[in-house]
């Protein structure tokens, strides 16, 4: 891997480590130093470079942005108005192996990955000579470091690699990611792993987050550290991805346990509620630590979705009922028409200061582990269409003319359709729509345009075949990464 991206890090971190000693988090006013090849040394240090790198996934270049976005923009469930140029070659199909968006997200990924390595390395060096409250620390630590690592590397893998599932074709053969199993010294030539092996790592993991967790005996109960509900989230959507159907139940509902969630919210004042604040999604089980003090601004997925012209297309749009609670967030700015939409932002759009830009990401939700659960009993040769319509009719219900299970599909084929309707419906701005259409093999159709009727540039896209490039200066930097065979997979 090229030396700008996984050279020796002198980690610019928070201080104070994860006690916070009366910082905020993130705060970016003060830093402290700490070398990642020397300075590791003590419990305060390791705490603070794991800040730091939680500040990486944060960062609008990876998790605070364009690693969630990617997920949306090229899908059925976008649309573009043309008034402004920001990620109209993902939107369109038309961009390069030069690609910023691409080239950003692959480098700020990897710097999660490999600073995540130092601090379990560090940690577990330090762990033998500690003392209990230090362990106590260390592994908590070490369970953030682990869950930091898999959440990555699993958003790498999938935009950087083939889907490891397709409606039932095993794709673990395919050039996956280079798997970050310990920190990457400067100048090393590496390789890309299979999608297999990558997602066996990502599992691995998050299995040893959850590990370290109990031995710790807690998380810090705090929405913006992933903690243990949100790793058993991570989990579940990891086991869907590879249609391991037991497991993505069974860490579906452990997720929903740990957090102690039984149902969602409903009605419009209530649903609108929940996108009020950066810490008011009480169905999120964890959330990145945007708010109206410290955000991405121009740069922020709420600028995204509001001023730089990207909304629900208006296939989506016709997805919803009319009394869809979900709806209550969608909301027109005064210079919108029919034919040039323009958004308030939506689950960005942070209603207690009706600025879109202070909107936060809720990376891990309830209401997916509900959908993953459906999903799973309906593909499960031991699930039941029963159990199937239960779980997902908490979901179904954000539309109050749905009350119980009579008014969902009353077989396996149009259950799976709704189920594939309602994670539209549900998860938009979340970043899922293109991992879902890749992994149910879905014809689809991408590049709206002519709002606001329902036209497409193209349909019938075999949109399971597309991979996105590596980066150029990634693959020319001569360190062992071999590039994809991206361009034949475009739509035509």
């Amino acid at each position: 891997m090229k030396k700008q991206i996984l050279k020796a890090f002198t980690l610019l971190m928070l201080a104070g480590g994860i006690s916070g000693c009366g910082e905020g988090f993130l705060e970016t006013d003060y830093y402290k130093g700490v070398d990642s090849t020397t300075g590791l040394g003590t419990v305060n240090n390791i705490g603070t470079a794991l800040n730091g790198t939680y500040y990486n996934l944060f960062y609008y270049y990876f998790a605070g942005n364009y690693a969630i976005t990617i997920g949306d923009i090229p899908t059925d469930i976008s649309y573009w108005n043309t008034l402004t140029g920001h990620w109209d070659n993902i939107y369109k199909f038309t961009f390069t192996d030069t690609e910023n968006y691409l080239r950003y997200i692959w480098e700020y990924g990897y710097r999660v990955a490999d600073n995540a390595a130092r601090v379990i390395q560090a940690a577990d060096n330090l762990y033998g000579e500690s003392n209990d409250a230090e362990k106590a620390s260390l592994d908590l630590y070490m369970a953030e470091a682990y869950a930091l690592r898999g959440y990555s590397q699993l958003l790498l893998a999938n935009i950087y690699g083939h889907q490891i599932k397709v409606n039932g074709t095993d794709f673990s053969s395919e050039l996956g990611i280079v798997v970050i199993d310990e920190p990457k010294p400067a100048l090393v030539q590496v390789a890309r792993s299979t999608v297999g092996e990558s997602y066996a790592a990502i599992v691995s993991d998050l299995k040893n987050a959850l590990i370290h967790f109990t031995a710790a005996g807690k998380d810090r109960g705090d929405l913006n550290y992933l903690g243990i509900a949100a790793v058993n989230g991570l989990l579940a959507r990891t086991y869907l991805y590879m249609e391991d159907w037991a497991n993505a139940k069974q860490y579906a509902e452990a997720a929903l346990n740990a957090e102690g969630i039984t149902t969602l919210t409903y009605g419009n004042d209530a649903y609108k509620a929940l996108y009020n604040s950066g810490t008011s999604n009480s169905e999120s089980m964890f959330a990145l630590s945007i708010t109206a003090s410290q955000n991405w601004s121009a740069n922020s997925c709420g600028s995204l979705w509001s001023s730089y012209n990207f909304s629900p297309s208006p296939k989506l749009l016709s997805l919803y009922g009319e009394n869809d609670c979900r709806t209550s967030i969608f909301a027109d700015d005064k210079d919108a028409t029919p034919a040039q939409p323009k958004f308030n932002g939506g689950k960005f759009a942070h209603f207690s200061s009706g600025n879109p830009a202070y909107g936060t990401n809720y990376i891990v939700n309830a209401p997916e582990m509900f959908l993953i659960i459906a999903e799973a009993e309906l593909k499960s040769s031991t699930g039941t269409l029963a159990n199937a319509q239960t779980a997902l009719l908490t979901v179904a219900k954000r539309n109050a003319n749905i009350t119980s299970v009579t008014d969902l599909p009353d077989n396996k084929t149009e259950l799976m359709a709704f189920l594939k309707d309602e994670r539209a419906r549900e998860l938009f701005q979340e970043g899922m729509r293109l991992w879902d259409l890749r992994r149910w093999d879905e014809n689809a159709s991408v590049y709206a345009y002519s709002a606001p009727e329902i036209k497409f540039s193209f349909n019938n896209y075999k949109i399971s075949d597309l991979v996105f490039p590596i980066p150029s200066a990634e693959v020319t930097a001569g360190f062992g990464i071999e590039q994809n065979d991206w361009s034949k997979t475009l739509p035509k």
